[in-house]
């Protein structure tokens, strides 16, 4: 006690002999034992509790997760003093709380757990999930001493980085200077992705899809999808059949595979890598659109997610995509959950030539998924077997909670961000620290052997294993121009036009149902009138707009067809047209009319989208890869609003069928039309998808009749071999009284590309040919009517892509004396069809004709922001087409 007072006071004798000694020299502040009072006794155990809570919170920031750091992290909130603790306290027992299954425990125990649990290898990230019950579901997993792996899963670990790096290691001797993005350096992700499909493999689940961007893809395709070494190789030596499924083809990194996996008991699960552009994250959305159709297809009810979505990602672009931030969103969301993705960051620490300082704001890269309370996992890179753990780990929460996890796997780039790259230009001195770093390979082997976990004869078994795995590939590689498989062409198109028209009476049943309401359900009384007059418009002959769309859902729907659709308030409909949906005045319970033909009709599906395009059209675009059978829709609130979703219409709507031989027939329906809402709700830019339109990749079309509308998505749903389906919706022509269809067109009729005049003028009298699309012909014909002109003829373009070539002919034949043929459109010159038009239909006119526009001028905006300027150049437009 003597000594302890001593100590405490006011003694300078130790400051002048470390002066005199001129060594730096800070004096030792000692705190006060204060555990003896009262006050100490109260106050110590909720302090030992306190400082659990912070390892919790915050110890993943002193965790050794950086393979390239050998510095000790640390953070003050984790500093026992901080927390009123001294050294005097290490070997004192405290209350826990239960902490580690242990009422009581020393305080040096209790860190010692705390420490192991959250300050190794591994630091994780959970107490922001606000759900107690996935907290403690990870605590009690977190905080108890991990299982050390048996020698047979040591060897399993081993023997897959050694595939992983001896597929790298061949490339670069085989293929100098050929890109590949190698995943040298974050070998440890195959192991990683092998624990993870072993468990799905042992949950007997049916399948794991696997969506990524390039680095690394070549090796995942090759040591755990099983596509052949030959194969990769062909791809690398450009050996490529452009009349090919695959078209003109795409760089081997972006390509995807479906194969089998066979774990080593035996027990197998299905496994396919999504093909991706270099758009990065662009897959994130479309690979769950592609899972959750897999699993609807099953239908093994609300619960059964059996297919198991696996996205890894850049640590640069996880931060920094926005479609990550909107996946994540989709993530809960009942259109669109898929049970929980694993989520799993190849963590580079460095963008192309970026580092995180000007590559994010976030601590972590992966901090954007804890708005959806996902647990994230940061592990060592150069610890295999933490990464394993890791991943089984992820894969329980997933089952048990069917939530996104994510894990971030620190390690790095050992050849820059490609191997013709030098990475040291920018990045002089993290490259100093990869040139003197041994592979994850070499560290564990040694690591095995030093610990005792294996014997030498053992690792050399292990690395003849790897060498014969290299030899296996020379030999592949030497045979495999020998046995190179044919690739798989094109399927027949269909040539006979399909029936699309339905009967009175399916018709009949399917506007019955919009009012058939059950017994104890109350319509709101204003919406109930609406709906009563669907079921007179047979009888007045007069469909409008959203009863043939209905006709066209319901007639699929008793044929067995399943059909989706997902939009921006797409159930009521952005303007107050469909109520597919209609909710009880007094209860708010919901009702479905369409789901309620009959008893053996298709499935039917309609959601409210959150208010994204990118990522909401991305899933549509998947699901419908995976559903063929299904007729799968998605809206635009506006059709300028899938201008978010640029990328997926650049990179898979337009492109995919010729880059991966990969079909999708989702259709998109983009209200459009020129009616002085202003420039960002009037053009659904179809100038921009006709610019995509070659090969016959995909339909632009833009109906003006509701009949030709309902044949249109019943052609596209019954087509064995669809493409993807561009219409340009009306907006005010839902409910113009000239915009209906008689009954008979959806009993006898058929689609049609080009309408012909109905007024039926004689052709030899006609000057003037007027071509046109969509609402303004409604404009146009109301004119000519009223002024009484017989010398103009107005046709109406209902599919501008793929040309209706024959039907054009024949028309321009038929008005052979009108030398003046005119496209009439609403947009300004640059924009809509005619750039499109002026392009491809002259070569079609009859001898003596020409071809000239008439429409707004160019500009820079799609429309004029005032409705007095709209209404001047509309009547314009239509002077100028009559005069």
């Amino acid at each position: 006690r003597n000594l302890h007072e001593f100590l405490l006071g006011e003694n300078d004798f130790y400051d002048d002999i470390f002066r005199s000694l001129r060594i730096p020299y800070e004096p030792v502040r000692w705190v006060r034992d204060i555990s003896t009072t009262r006050e100490g006794q109260v106050e110590k155990p909720a302090r030992v509790i306190e400082l659990i809570h912070a390892f919790r919170v915050r110890g993943h920031l002193m965790a050794d997760t950086d393979p390239l750091s050998s510095k000790q992290r640390s953070h003050p909130d984790l500093d026992i003093v901080r927390h009123g603790l001294t050294l005097w306290d290490l070997d004192r027992e405290f209350p826990t709380g239960g902490f580690a299954s242990k009422p009581v425990m020393a305080l040096r125990d209790i860190l010692g757990v705390l420490r192991d649990s959250y300050c190794r290898s591994i630091g994780v990230e959970y107490m922001h999930i606000q759900d107690p019950e996935q907290r403690l579901w990870l605590q009690e997993r977190i905080e108890r001493p991990a299982e050390k792996p048996d020698r047979e899963e040591q060897l399993q670990i081993l023997e897959r980085l050694n595939a992983a790096e001896a597929f790298e290691s061949f490339l670069q001797t085989k293929y100098v200077g050929h890109k590949r993005f190698s995943l040298e350096g974050g070998e440890s992700v195959i192991p990683l992705l092998d624990a993870v499909l072993s468990a799905a493999a042992a949950n007997k689940l049916d399948e794991v899809v696997v969506g990524m961007s390039h680095r690394g893809r070549l090796n995942v395709l090759a040591n755990i999808v099983g596509k052949s070494y030959g194969q990769i190789f062909r791809e690398f030596d450009g050996d490529l059949d452009t009349s090919s499924a695959h078209g003109s083809g795409d760089v081997k990194y972006h390509l995807g595979a479906q194969g089998l996996y066979r774990d080593t008991d035996g027990s197998t699960v299905t496994v396919s890598l999504t093909s991706n552009p270099s758009h990065l994250e662009a897959v994130d959305p479309v690979l769950e659109g592609i899972v959750r159709a897999k699993q609807d297809k099953l239908d093994k009810g609300a619960t059964g997610f059996t297919v198991l979505p696996v996205l890894l990602h850049g640590d640069a672009a996880f931060a920094g995509q926005g479609v990550v931030a909107e996946t994540l969103n989709l993530s809960q969301l009942t259109g669109y959950r898929t049970g929980g993705t694993v989520h799993i960051v190849v963590n580079n620490q460095v963008g192309f030539t970026t580092s995180p300082a000007s590559a994010r704001s976030s601590m972590y890269c992966t901090d954007v998924a804890r708005m959806v309370q996902a647990p994230i996992f940061h592990v060592n890179g150069d610890d295999p077997e933490a990464c394993v753990r890791v991943a089984k780990l992820a894969f329980e929460f997933r089952q048990a909670f069917n939530k996104d996890v994510v894990i971030d796997m620190v390690c790095y780039r050992r050849r820059g961000h490609s191997e013709v790259d030098e990475p040291s230009f920018t990045q002089p001195l993290m490259y100093d620290l990869i040139d003197a770093h041994r592979s994850t390979r070499k560290r564990y082997t040694e690591a095995l052997i030093g610990r005792g976990d294996i014997t030498l004869e053992e690792a050399q078994e292990a690395l003849r294993s790897y060498q014969s795995h290299l030899e296996k590939v020379f030999v592949e590689t030497r045979d495999a121009h020998k046995a190179a498989p044919a690739e798989t062409p094109l399927a027949p198109e269909e040539t006979a036009p399909l029936p699309t028209s339905v009967t009175a009476e399916a018709l009949k049943q399917i506007a019955d149902a919009q009012v058939s309401f059950p017994a104890s359900f109350t319509p709101h009384p204003r919406l109930l009138p609406q709906l009563e007059r669907r079921t007179q418009m047979l009888a007045d002959d007069n469909v409008d707009w959203a009863t043939g769309e209905m006709f066209a859902f319901g007639s699929l729907l008793l044929e067995g067809h399943a059909v989706r659709l997902a939009g921006q308030d797409s159930r009521r409909g952005t303007f107050g047209q469909r109520h597919s949906v209609v909710v009880d005045r007094k209860t708010a319970a919901e009702y479905t009319p369409l789901k309620n033909l009959s008893a053996d009709q298709g499935r039917f599906w309609i959601y409210d989208s959150l208010l994204s395009e990118f990522a909401a059209l991305g899933f549509e675009y998947g699901y419908a890869i995976a559903r063929p059978d299904a007729l799968v829709v998605w809206e635009a609130q506006f059709g300028d609003f899938v201008n978010g979703a640029q990328s997926i219409i650049d990179e898979f709507i337009a492109a995919a069928e010729a880059k991966w031989g990969q079909r999708s027939g989702v259709v998109l329906l983009l209200p459009h039309g020129y009616e002085g809402q202003g420039p960002d709700h009037s053009s659904a830019r179809p100038e921009r998808f006709l610019q995509l339109c070659a090969d016959d990749n995909m339909t632009v079309a833009q109906p003006s009749t509701p009949a030709n509308y309902f044949h249109l998505l019943r052609r596209q749903a019954k087509q064995q071999f669809a493409r993807p389906l561009i219409v340009l919706t009306p907006k005010s022509m839902l409910r113009l009284k000239a915009a209906v269809s008689p009954a008979r067109e959806f009993t006898d009729g058929a689609y049609a590309p080009l309408l012909t005049d109905p007024a039926n003028p004689d052709p030899g009298g006609v000057r003037r040919l007027l071509l046109c699309s969509g609402k303004v012909y409604y404009d146009i014909a109301a004119a000519r009517d009223k002024s009484g002109q017989r010398d103009v003829a107005v046709v109406r373009l209902e599919q501008l892509y793929p040309v209706c070539t024959e039907e054009l002919r024949e028309t321009f034949a038929q008005y052979s004396a009108a030398t003046d043929v005119v496209w009439l459109q609403d947009e300004p010159a640059n924009m809509g069809a005619w750039p499109y038009v002026a392009l491809h239909l002259p070569e079609l006119l009859a001898p003596g004709q020409s071809l000239r526009r008439i429409s707004r001028r160019e500009s820079a905006s799609p429309a004029s922001g005032s409705a007095k300027v709209h209404e001047a150049e509309q009547i314009a437009l239509i002077e100028a087409a009559l005069s």
